[in-house]
């Protein structure tokens, strides 16, 4: 059973409008002390804009939010002390070298063996030959993992991530991963969020989607997927008339079309009597199947479904 004692993130009834448009509407989330949450929606859904008010670097219309019992608006402070921010909001000084940073860092935040510590971040991040040089000279990407690794340098008991891994690649993207689970596993509270499906299928332990200004949906990943239909079918075709052909004929399914391996998704009530139909009506449209599997709903399945229904 969550209490209040138990949230490291409380948040209710958060509204922000700009310009009179309405971004979010009531956003209410609440996360546990040493969890991992994900927090899902399109681009444009207000992600970004509630990790801003959640971490001090802008005011809501109304709502509150409290970080480890502090109120981030009343006591800004306070709340401060107890999370780091990292991914889009890079606070990085490029005159400095990669490990002049993180050595500042440590020195501001009084942890002990920063030079040991700074390396170990270094070496994690594969940033260990670029630490000696001036940031200004780093990738993109370069800057991501080091922001990354100043904002676990000063050991908070919470870490906000909004959308940490964009421009890495897959080896550091998986390093990531496995450093995220790591702090968790000491009792660090992770608030992330990602376009990657994947990413929060792998790490979260709730996931939110937040769609038209409010949490439509939240649960575990496999709650999530359990709201589902279990009668999802793929079906892949040799031609991509065969599977444009299927596409509208089966239009009054949910679905999702891929042309890159010809492929079509469809998502069933599960029924026997419904799978009979879809293949005799492939099949009587004289529609060449090259095969077909049923599957079981992914996130990617649920987040696609949960925003199509939300915007009827």
């Amino acid at each position: 059973m969550t209490t209040s004692a138990n949230l490291a993130i409380s948040v209710k009834g958060i509204k922000k409008s700009f310009q009179k448009k309405n971004i979010l509407k009531g956003v209410d989330i609440a996360v546990e002390r040493g969890s991992i949450f994900a927090l899902l929606g399109s681009n444009g859904a207000g992600k970004t804009t509630l990790i801003k008010i959640m971490t001090t670097l802008m005011k809501s219309d109304s709502g509150q939010v409290l970080i480890n019992g502090y109120n981030v608006q009343d006591e800004p402070l306070k709340a401060k002390t107890q999370f780091s921010l990292t991914g889009q909001f890079a606070a990085i000084d490029e005159e400095l070298t990669g490990r002049n940073n993180l050595q500042i860092i440590g020195e501001l935040h009084h942890i002990r063996n920063i030079d040991k510590k700074s390396e170990e971040l270094l070496n994690a991040f594969n940033l260990r030959e670029a630490g000696s040089r001036a940031v200004s000279s780093y990738s993109g990407g370069m800057r991501r993992r080091l922001d990354i690794a100043m904002s676990i340098m000063s050991e908070p008991s919470i870490i906000f991530l909004d959308e940490p891994t964009t421009g890495l690649d897959p080896q550091n993207r998986s390093a990531m991963w496995d450093l995220v689970k790591a702090l968790a596993n000491v009792g660090t509270t992770i608030f992330l969020t990602t376009q990657y499906l994947e990413e929060a299928e792998v790490l979260a332990d709730k996931i939110a989607i937040l769609d038209n200004g409010f949490i439509v949906k939240s649960g575990t990943p496999e709650e999530l997927k359990r709201s589902l239909p279990q009668g999802v079918i793929e079906f892949s075709f040799h031609k991509d008339d065969d599977l444009l052909r299927s596409k509208e004929l089966l239009n009054h399914f949910e679905q999702k079309e891929n042309l890159d391996n010809l492929s079509l998704t469809i998502v069933t009530d599960g029924s026997m009597e419904q799978f009979s139909k879809i293949f005799n009506q492939i099949n009587n449209a004289d529609i060449k199947i090259a095969g077909f599997t049923q599957k079981l709903p992914t996130l990617e399945d649920v987040f696609y479904t949960t925003i199509r229904e939300n915007e009827v």
